[in-house]
């Protein structure tokens, strides 16, 4: 009866992984307290960048911002060139250091360099104090917490496979089947239900955060970029705030330019 003990394994890897999603998914769903004078201002371009699409959405508009201001020079075969060394506010001096004092460089490094640099975690930290963005603790714990139950369901299926190879076929491989599937169900459907419901906590916007998101009213594409200090519900410069609204909310899909949106999706970098 060795396919017994395989069985058990099954179930425990099931259990456990399942029961630790379940964990993870409560804690992400607990309220939070937001500031209430967070909830009644306009986000500026970089708090809706992030609360939108994360650190690398804020590398994504810093860079575009600067471009569209001929500072910067964003060639679609990827790489980024310095024309103006002297950055405005801490992201784009942040963007030039990620560049390095050659003054050019693959965008691919910068836009990695970026997504960890200190300006970022720091406006990521504020929008999290504020109860505006999904503390990172909790989205890692969801994400590893699926992974396990991916796992746990991969364990499964070579469990339930061994042990069918054990049974003879005269013994009747049936029961043994059924038995198996019990945990590969507990795992797909885990895996299914979070994909429903916790998928939205793994999201950098808390709800009061996807609430001001909420109120940003996005312009039709244009070809124009408003400075990314200012509210992103302000009229802005015309097209150019129009641009960069549309590029921290919905990303570079949102972008007219095809040789913009080339250079920031380039993956070579000689």
């Amino acid at each position: 009866m060795l396919w017994v003990l395989l069985l058990l394994v099954a179930w425990c890897a099931a259990i456990v992984s399942c029961t630790r999603l379940c964990l993870a998914a409560v804690a992400a769903a607990e309220p939070m307290d937001p500031d209430p004078a967070a909830e009644g201002k306009d986000l500026s371009l970089y708090e809706a960048a992030f609360l939108s699409g994360g650190p690398r959405r804020v590398g994504d508009l810093v860079l575009v911002a600067m471009c569209r201001e001929r500072r910067l020079l964003l060639a679609h075969t990827g790489w980024v060139t310095v024309v103006d060394p002297d950055g405005r506010d801490e992201l784009e001096r942040s963007v030039i250091t990620a560049i390095g004092p050659e003054g050019q460089s693959p965008v691919r490094p910068v836009r990695t360099a970026l997504a960890t640099a200190v300006p970022v975690r720091a406006l990521g930290e504020r929008l999290v104090a504020a109860g505006l963005a999904v503390p990172a603790s909790a989205r890692t714990n969801v994400a590893v917490a699926v992974r396990q139950v991916r796992a746990a369901c991969a364990l499964v299926l070579m469990t339930a496979a061994a042990a069918l190879l054990l049974v003879p076929p005269a013994a009747g491989r049936g029961p043994v089947a059924a038995w198996f599937a019990l945990p590969l169900l507990l795992t797909a459907s885990s895996l299914l239900i979070a994909r429903l419901e916790a998928h939205p906590y793994s999201r950098w916007a808390s709800p009061a955060g996807q609430r001001l998101l909420g109120r940003i009213d996005v312009p039709p594409r244009r070809t124009a970029g408003r400075r990314p200090g200012a509210g992103a519900g302000d009229g802005g410069d015309g097209d150019d705030g129009d641009l960069l609204t549309a590029l921290a909310v919905h990303g570079t899909a949102a972008l007219p330019d095809p040789a913009l949106r080339a250079a920031l999706k380039a993956h070579w970098g000689h």
